[in-house]
């Protein structure tokens, strides 16, 4: 046969085909096993788990290796003199002579004294002479090593005599000089400050869980309490701790480990080398961007960390609140530019400072005023009005929605950019809410009479409720925060808090909410000097970690012709879109609203209004947050009992506190039989609901008569 028609292809091997494509399970098992050794095994040192450790740690050795020979020659020198002024007190016979003085009877002892001094000076002149004259023969006979190997010992002795001991004589002066931080941040620096602040006893000490590393402009370390020591007791002395450490309580971050990786007793410190907030605020990043999506989180400011915190807008709601000439609107306009930004958001804007800070935003406002009489003030209500009756019918909408496209009753990102379903992102901005909020321009409501400030605070609190899974964004700001502006049950469903600097304690409380002053967090201990500067409590997780429940953060700085330009290419993206719409499209006629069904939605005027008692007539705190967690509880009658621990954990509050608060209002505790998740009873403490209603009635009813002519 020919082999015109073949082709070689090299020689054919013989073999057993092998899929090494397989998994080895045995050697994965014993990596992945060894691996997690490593990683939590005590013995090995923490340096060698981490990079950045190992990079601290080889820093660490370079600066005690380049510090070694100055700080050699400075613990010779201090142990030369504490030996001069040992030899000094004894050749002078120090001792004899006090003791003399302290008896009265220095003139009967001063022969004595006199020859004991002079003893001593011979001895120590025949040692000076005896240790000349070896020297001299020891070199003469064994040349000068032998004396370079004695004085090199009598350096370490010296040396071990002149180290760094607190409480040795000759070792600290009277009179120190300012405390400092070094820059390579000394743990026993940090452990003295942490005993000075009375936050760990004087036999207790700290245990390093990752080595002081460079953060930023600050050193971070993460430490372990001893056993008994909560971290919640650090971040609220932290300003005990920043007076120990000698920073200002700005410069000083604490916060409690959180998660897997932590416990009640573990401790997260960043100290910054300055002020971080003296130097002028950053440009918001907005400024170069062509368009923005309204479900990412807005770029809000920066911590001391130089962190960029974002805040989160879709499915929350915001109040910002603070003294006059703090930044306030301006914190309001950095969340309203990231919404402007995206072309299916619809805006409501109301300015009650009647002033030019919003009017950029008429370009692309939905609903847009600005202005503060009583006109103003009954727009604002017809305008709420109108989003109570959008948020019902968009409930009844999704009702009727498929799973796929609406899996749950919440508004999504498809839902709120499909016109046919016709259910944008809706924002509405409140700038000096406390305006509409104190009006007592009277109004009737389903056949009552209440003042409009009262109607807007059930109609806002209705929509802070209802109106996030809708797509509602409300945002508030204001610069009265006090108990009697903003109604406790509007406050407590509003799940984002910025507060900026207020006159006091009880005003950063109102805000940010109940007891977080004990907890570390104080906007009225901001320093005038800090524009911009306020503690932020987002409804969401952030760059400085989900665990966190607060953030002092430094606006961006948007100066006005900044804001004329978002709002500039607001506008263009809607007209671009075919999303502009109302006031900004020149349409301000409003539709025909059914006022009656509004009230009976949110519950206000005629029956509903006696039923609801805090409708009209505001209760204190606790039991006002304590009815609004109970608000469907109480009006179905569901539930008979509520735990003390349930009510503690959902509301954030001291359990002391608000137990004798709570019995000051008529409530008492009580022990009642329950089953547990085991199936088996056992005795809870807690608060009956009927006591809670009464309690509730009570005061409602002595508000109401109080009022009556």
């Amino acid at each position: 046969m020919g082999s015109r028609g073949m082709e070689h292809i090299g020689p054919v091997l013989d073999g057993e085909l092998i899929d090494d494509t397989l998994p080895q399970p045995r050697r994965r098992t014993i990596r992945r096993r060894f691996a997690r050794w490593w990683q939590h095994s005590p013995r090995v040192p923490q340096w060698l788990k981490s990079k950045p450790q190992a990079v601290q740690a080889a820093k660490d050795t370079a600066v005690a290796v380049l510090k070694s020979p100055s700080r050699c020659v400075s613990a010779v020198i201090r142990g030369l003199v504490l030996g001069v002024r040992w030899w000094r007190e004894w050749v002078t016979v120090r001792d004899y002579r006090t003791a003399a003085e302290e008896s009265e009877k220095l003139a009967d002892k001063f022969v004595e004294i006199r020859e004991l001094t002079l003893f001593r000076w011979k001895v120590t002149g025949a040692l000076a002479a005896a240790l000349a004259f070896a020297g001299t023969v020891v070199e003469l006979v064994y040349g000068s090593d032998p004396l370079w190997i004695a004085g090199a010992g009598a350096a370490v002795a010296l040396a071990i005599l002149g180290r760094r001991k607190d409480g040795s004589p000759g070792r600290k002066p009277a009179l120190a000089g300012p405390r400092t931080l070094t820059w390579t941040m000394d743990p026993q620096v940090l452990v003295d400050a942490f005993r000075d602040a009375k936050l760990i006893g004087k036999d207790e000490s700290l245990r390093l869980v990752e080595r002081a590393t460079r953060v930023g402009d600050g050193w971070a370390i993460t430490v372990d309490l001893p056993a008994t020591r909560k971290a919640a007791d650090v971040v609220k002395n932290r300003e005990a701790l920043a007076s120990a450490l000698a920073v200002d309580e700005v410069q000083l971050i604490v916060e409690r480990v959180r998660g897997n990786g932590g416990h009640a007793g573990r401790v997260s410190m960043w100290v910054a080398d300055e002020d971080p907030y003296s130097s002028p605020s950053l440009r918001t990043p907005l400024l170069g961007v062509s368009q923005w999506n309204a479900w990412r989180p807005v770029p809000f400011g920066r911590d001391a960390r130089d962190r960029r915190i974002d805040l989160p807008l879709v499915w929350t709601s915001l109040l910002v609140g603070a003294i006059p000439r703090q930044g306030k609107t301006f914190a309001a306009r950095l969340a309203a530019a990231g919404l402007i930004l995206d072309a299916w958001v619809r805006l409501y804007v109301a300015d009650f400072k009647a002033g030019k800070d919003w009017d950029a935003a008429s370009q692309v406002a939905h609903r847009f005023m600005s202005g503060d009489e009583p006109e103003h003030v009954l727009t604002l209500v017809d305008w709420l009005a109108e989003l109570v009756a959008e948020v019902q019918g968009r409930y009844r909408r999704m009702r009727d929605l498929d799973d796929l496209t609406c899996p749950e009753s919440k508004i999504t990102p498809e839902m709120s950019r499909d016109p046919t379903l016709d259910m944008p992102i809706t924002a509405i901005f409140v700038d000096e809410v406390q305006v509409p909020l104190e009006d007592r321009t009277p109004v009737v409501v389903q056949g009552k009479k209440l003042t409009a400030g009262e109607y807007i605070g059930e109609l806002l609190t209705w929509l802070a409720k209802k109106g996030p899974a809708a797509g509602i964004v409300l945002v508030l700001a204001t610069q009265r925060p006090d108990s009697k502006t903003i109604p406790s049950g509007l406050r407590a469903v509003l799940g984002s808090r910025f507060a900026l600097r207020v006159m006091d304690w009880r005003d950063s409380n109102i805000v940010l909410g109940e007891q977080m002053n004990t907890r570390g967090y104080d906007s009225s201990r901001l320093l005038p000097s800090h524009k911009g500067v306020g503690i932020l409590r987002p409804d969401g997780e952030t760059q400085a970690g989900a665990d966190v429940l607060a953030v002092t953060v430094r606006t961006y700085y948007m100066p006005n012709e900044d804001w004329q330009a978002i709002c500039g290419q607001g506008r263009t993206l809607r007209e671009a879109t075919g999303t502009l719409t109302g006031h900004a499209a020149g349409e301000d006629n409003m539709p025909l609203l059914d006022h009656a069904s509004v009230a009976r939605a949110i519950g206000a005027g005629g029956d509903t209004a006696a039923a609801n008692p805090v409708a009209s007539v505001e209760l204190p705190e606790p039991l006002a947050s304590v009815v609004d967690y109970l608000s469907d509880d109480l009006a179905n009658g569901d539930r008979a009992f509520v735990p003390t621990a349930e009510l503690v954990e959902a509301l954030g509050v001291e359990p002391t506190a608000f137990g004798r608060q709570m019995g000051e209002l008529g409530c008492r505790p009580e022990r009642v039989r329950v089953p547990g998740a085991d199936g088996k009873t056992r005795q809870v403490r807690g608060y009956l609901t009927a006591d809670i209603r009464a309690a509730a009635d009570a005061i409602t009813s002595g508000g109401q008569n109080a009022d009556d002519p």
